[in-house]
């Protein structure tokens, strides 16, 4: 999976996470509100997952035209 597409699932990761965890908020349901806070950080995990791809491919690319 290439960096944007990482950053992508994270933000949809993370914003599914807000719904669940504000739907289990106002209605008390903890286990929900639990399992959006979850998907909020592993969305945060993924998304910063594709910076760090995205940072190696500029590095990578930098090498490549010294190497040129």
């Amino acid at each position: 999976m290439s960096g944007v597409e990482d950053k992508t699932e994270g933000t949809m990761d993370k914003a599914k996470g807000k719904v669940k965890e504000t739907v289990g908020d106002m209605t008390d349901n903890e286990r929900l509100e639990r399992e959006g806070k979850r998907d909020q950080a592993e969305g945060a995990a993924e998304k910063a997952k594709g910076h760090v791809k995205d940072a190696a491919d500029d590095v990578r690319d930098g090498v490549d035209d010294l190497r040129k």
